[in-house]
């Protein structure tokens, strides 16, 4: 189950509690979408939710009580193994360890679904509206912000005549003239909007690890080369448990949530580590993808496969979101 998934499984427990009387809450107060989170300090789980908080005025009940009433109707639903009140009423929610590889077929479904893994409608019905600015930077962190505003179902434009710059490529600035548009667009956005983002030609475009780009277009074109690999070997991913790849499924699964508060917070950057921290797992976990020596495929080698093209695919999108080619082919 993916955050945007439990977002809206939240969300039917709310609006089934107050439909059945659970809670006495005018229909305006029902959120549409409810924020997933990281548990806080002293909150146990997968992920935390606070609208217990948010609904306790409406519903003239204490925090916890709320809390209550929803922990009890989360707790049996498919694909939730526990959840927990701490704090003034925070939900602390452990996801079902045996489904959670799921998150790999919704990823690997997307493509025929027309949508991107992690784009959705949290930001649908707001606008924005952007100067057109003539600084390098600025000007490629604003198109992306829209384009990231626009994946999560906000109206965003550029200018008055709602004119944008082109959602491909890079504006020809000294720093593309010397490293190339994809280069120059990563080290913009990159950094934080308060850091200096790193412009040394040489390391920008050093083809080694300590290079975050190419360590992401690495990882992506790794991705690609087991799945050919497999094929000369007889088999295809297939999506199924895979134990050892518990710390990749997690920040697949965490993939939406990044892209909604790069969006929300118009920071590409927290997008350009999502993508270093996937890179950096599936680099890791990519050796035991394929069988070694005279081993014959197995089970486990189909899902690590299918695991391995998930992180391929988000690797991909994000890449495509920010602007920047990812080639098959290193």
């Amino acid at each position: 189950m993916t955050p945007a998934e439990l977002s809206r499984t939240v969300v039917r427990v709310v609006r089934s509690a107050v439909d059945e009387g659970a809670l006495s809450v005018a229909g305006d107060a029902v959120p549409d979408a409810v924020k997933i989170e990281r548990p806080r300090p002293g909150g146990g789980g997968d992920y935390a939710s606070g609208v217990a908080l948010k609904l306790a005025a409406a519903a003239g009940l204490p925090p916890r009580q709320v809390a209550e009433v929803l922990r009890q109707r989360i707790a049996g639903r498919p694909g939730i193994a526990l959840v927990e009140i701490s704090g003034p009423g925070f939900l602390n929610i452990t996801l079902d360890r045996g489904g959670r590889h799921e998150v790999v077929r919704e990823i690997l479904d997307t493509p025929e679904a027309g949508i991107p893994y992690g784009c959705g409608d949290s930001l649908r019905g707001q606008s924005f509206e952007f100067a057109d600015v003539a600084e390098e930077r600025g000007r490629v962190v604003t198109e992306v912000v829209v384009r990231l505003l626009r994946a999560q179902g906000a109206v965003a434009r550029i200018g008055e005549t709602g004119e944008h710059l082109p959602l491909v490529g890079c504006p020809e600035t000294r720093l593309s003239a010397l490293v190339g548009a994809d280069a120059a667009r990563w080290a913009f956005l990159r950094a934080a909007r308060h850091d200096r983002p790193r412009t040394d030609a040489e390391e920008l475009l050093a083809q080694r690890e300590s290079n975050a780009l190419f360590r992401v277009r690495y990882a992506y074109a790794r991705s690609r080369a087991l799945t050919r690999n497999a094929l000369e070997l007889g088999f295809e991913g297939e999506v199924g448990p895979v134990p050892d790849g518990e710390v990749l499924l997690g920040l697949l699964s965490d993939h939406p949530g990044v892209l909604e508060s790069a969006a929300r917070h118009r920071a590409p950057d927290r997008l350009a580590r999502q993508l270093e921290a996937v890179a950096d797992e599936l680099l890791r976990f990519q050796h035991g993808v394929l069988p070694l020596g005279d081993e014959k495929p197995s089970a486990a080698h189909r899902n690590r496969l299918a695991l391995a093209e998930a992180a391929g695919t988000v690797l991909a999108g994000g890449l495509s979101l920010l602007g920047i080619d990812a080639p098959e082919f290193l």
